[in-house]
């Protein structure tokens, strides 16, 4: 699944590999993907990317 957040990063935000994978590793939705309490690493990589998504476009976690 990262390697999927990872890719969608680059091609939607223009980051290079380093930075797309800077922006995965220090989200707050990675940390509750690994949370395995909060059942995110269950959901799709879409799924998980909206939220992504929705985290480097206003700086904060929905």
């Amino acid at each position: 699944m990262t390697s999927n957040l990872v890719v969608k990063v680059m091609e939607e935000f223009g980051y290079s590999i380093s930075e797309a994978m800077d922006a995965v590793y220090n989200s707050q939705v990675y940390d509750k993907i690994l949370d395995q309490e909060t059942g995110l690493y269950f959901q799709s990589a879409g799924y998980n990317y909206e939220l992504l998504r929705k985290e480097l476009l206003t700086g904060k976690y929905i």
